[in-house]
């Protein structure tokens, strides 16, 4: 739905009438054709809604729905032949509104009860816009802080306390990398630090066959990681 309330259909119908009725130096009614009576210009009628390409959706913000009315033009009396020639001038000049000729078919107008006449096919694109969800309000004045960074250091070794060489040691997520000396001992730098909230320090080590994560505590001096081997 739009701003004032109208929907998708009502929006574009609004917007074609206002371009014909500008186009054909008169008001066009919107209604089916008519025969008879008072009759005597063109009318508009909403025909058909057909399927339009859409697009994938990806995230929290979802695509509109599109899709395409496909609108009848038809004269109704004399008068409706010099305004139906203004509109295809008009149509196909400005290139505003594509014209479709292909409104001849005799089952038309055989199910609207009317004689065949001129007329025009008339598509429009319409999409049904999905609103963005609100964020949530702030409810308290926001507060900046900057983390601070910081370096861990510590050793890797195996079940019977020897040092392990050459295993890489690693900070997920960032660019922070090293591999053991030959004492086991490592150094990593850049690791972010948060002292009114810590938390563990999950490191990824790899080497000798083995691939492990390790929750350590980036408070203590010095780290001590022991690597097994899987058990069988």
């Amino acid at each position: 739905m739009t701003t004032d309330g109208r929907g998708p259909i009502e929006t574009a119908t609004t917007a074609l009438a206002t371009w014909l009725a500008g186009a054909a130096g008169q008001a066009v009614p919107i209604g089916p054709p008519r025969t008879g009576g008072d009759a005597d210009g063109l009318t508009l009628w909403p025909l058909e809604l057909r399927p339009a390409r859409q697009t994938r959706s990806s995230g929290a913000v979802r695509e509109p729905y599109r899709f395409t009315i496909r609108y009848l033009l038809c004269v109704t009396g004399p008068a409706g032949l010099d305004r139906l020639d203004r509109v295809l001038t008009a149509a196909t000049s400005d290139g505003s509104y594509p014209v479709v000729l292909e409104a001849g078919d005799a089952t038309l107008w055989t199910a609207f009860g009317a004689a065949p006449r001129p007329a025009l096919l008339i598509d429009v694109p319409a999409q049904v816009d999905h609103p963005t969800p609100a964020a949530p309000p702030v409810l308290r004045p926001l507060r900046l802080r900057q983390l601070g960074v910081r370096t861990l250091a510590g050793r890797v070794v195996g079940p019977e306390d020897q040092p392990l060489a050459a295993m890489r040691v690693e900070l997920p997520g960032s660019p922070s990398t090293t591999h053991t000396d030959s004492d086991g001992r490592f150094l990593i730098v850049g690791v972010p630090h948060d002292p009114e909230h810590p938390a563990p320090v999950r490191l990824r080590l790899a080497g000798r066959g083995l691939v492990l994560t390790a929750d350590v505590d980036a408070d203590e001096d010095d780290i001590v990681i022991v690597c097994a081997p899987p058990t069988h």
